[in-house]
């Protein structure tokens, strides 16, 4: 069986009334994975997998491959359990699953039941490799022939084995098993769904661009993130100035910057010229990510002046399209992993901590109105001016759901290390009292005694939704190691 799922496709005229800002802050009208400046095409992640057990006519013929044979016995899960059936019903939820997902599911039709086809079946691994492997096993006395493939194939590895189709403990080997996610449970899709959700996080990420704009160099350089696979390419803060200094206010432009003001709840101390400089710096992002065929893009943003990209990023983020500030590398590698993996725009942040409370505050100035992703409803925002610099540039002030529950989350480049920490958004606190930056959010983190022992370092990303155990499904199929309260 193939079955291949693709939601890169979309309507072109949505595609580019979004690509440009004219849709900000409504929603697309079609459901899309990412939103991409860039034309570059992306191949699905292809998984290869099978159903382990044997058919009922080989049992009880005597001629299936364990101790039980000359009994002609059903093992557990038993004669009543119909692996069959429950095969075909597997398919059809992975196919709901995977729908969602940029995938190729490539799945032996038939069940494998003799070592002959298993050696077979990793063969094949050989001839065309896969990005990940995906096995059922419906036979307790078929653990021990999987052990085999578990050895041979050194890549990612999802294993479903139903509870009832074990007899005694699980194998150990399948519960430590590296960079393997072993689901035995009951009919559990949420877990299956995350296994797969990995692999097409990780497989977009590796054929995904990263563009660096940085004050710090003269010339063009290239490099490549270690654990995702994924291309970086730096270019001076010279380009972005001049395309920006070269564009010329539309009437599109214009109407893209009445839209934002018009939405905002209250606008403090902004002049007309903020509204125009921050669209043309809008223009100018996505002028300069087309140019260098860029899926994302990080820029070292404090000193630009006027030219400051703030609301550029809002936006963008809100669309999936990952935009980090102040050219830091593993807050724009971690948005770019939630816009993959949950599908939701971040709020890259400077961390603070309310230690009387043992509460977690978060502020920066680049936050998306779209916490629940581009077909989310909106969060009620302010506009007021950037807090550190002059001058006055257009900055948001997000108000985040009180109750909402969020992740906090930060993946750090060259140490195989996440974050994933869940809680509760207690307020947006207003400034005054409170200082740091246009958006300010409070949090309260779930079973961490001390607040300040989960400090990531500087710029995590704050996401709404709970993601831990999602962050945690990736980790132990890729290798990460994982610092998390879920």
């Amino acid at each position: 069986m193939n079955l291949q799922l693709d939601r890169r496709s979309f309507l072109k005229s949505t595609a580019a009334l979004a690509a440009f800002g004219l849709m900000p802050l409504g929603g697309l009208a079609a459901e899309i994975t990412q939103l991409n400046c860039c034309s570059r095409s992306k191949k699905p992640a292809r998984i290869r997998g099978a159903f382990f057990y044997p058919p009922a006519e080989v049992v009880l013929a005597g001629r299936n491959e364990d101790s039980w044979s000359q009994h002609e016995w059903f093992t557990w899960p038993g004669n009543q359990f119909h692996p069959e059936r429950q095969q075909a019903r597997f398919l059809a939820r992975l196919r709901e699953i995977a729908s969602g997902l940029d995938l190729t599911l490539d799945l032996e039709e038939k069940p494998l039941y003799t070592d002959a086809a298993i050696r077979e079946f990793i063969t094949s691994l050989e001839d065309a490799r896969p990005d990940a492997l995906l096995l059922f096993n419906f036979w307790n006395s078929f653990s021990a022939k999987l052990r085999p493939i578990l050895e041979a194939w050194k890549g990612p590895i999802i294993l479903y084995h139903p509870v009832g189709a074990n007899h005694q403990l699980p194998p150990e080997y399948f519960r430590t098993a590296p960079r393997l996610q072993y689901i035995h449970s009951i009919e559990n899709w949420e877990s299956l769904e995350r296994g797969l959700r990995a692999v097409h996080t990780m497989t977009r990420l590796g054929q995904s661009r990263l563009l660096r704009v940085s004050g710090r160099t003269q010339k063009e350089s290239d490099a490549v993130e270690p654990c995702f696979g994924l291309p970086i390419h730096t270019v001076p803060a010279g380009e972005f100035n001049q395309i920006y200094d070269d564009m010329i206010v539309t009437r599109d432009m214009e109407r893209l910057a009445r839209s934002v003001r018009r939405k905002a709840r209250h606008v403090t101390d902004l002049a007309e010229g903020a509204f125009r400089d921050a669209v043309r710096s809008h223009l100018a992002v996505q002028e300069i990510m087309r140019r260098h065929q860029a899926d994302a893009i990080t820029i070292e943003c404090l000193f630009l002046k006027h030219r400051k990209p703030c609301l550029s990023f809002a936006l963008n983020n809100g669309s999936l399209v990952p935009c980090g500030c102040e050219n830091h590398l593993d807050a724009t590698l971690t948005l770019m992993l939630g816009a993959n993996c949950f599908g939701r725009g971040g709020f890259q942040h400077n961390p603070e901590f309310d230690t009387e409370q043992n509460l977690y505050f978060a502020s920066h100035c680049t936050c998306t109105t779209r916490l629940h992703g581009p077909r989310g409803k909106e969060a009620t925002y302010d506009l007021r001016p950037f807090f550190h610099q002059m001058p006055k540039t257009l900055a948001l002030d997000v108000q985040w759901p009180a109750g909402e529950t969020v992740t906090l989350c930060k993946y750090h480049s060259g140490k195989n290390l996440l974050d994933a920490w869940e809680g509760r958004v207690v307020s947006s606190p207003a400034c005054p009292p409170t200082g740091g930056c246009a958006t300010r959010v409070l949090v309260k983190l779930d079973a961490v005694a001390d607040v300040c022992s989960v400090y990531p370092g500087p710029h995590p990303v704050l996401y709404c939704g709970a993601w831990a155990r999602q962050l945690k499904t990736l980790a132990q199929l890729y290798g990460l190691e994982i610092k998390s309260n879920v």
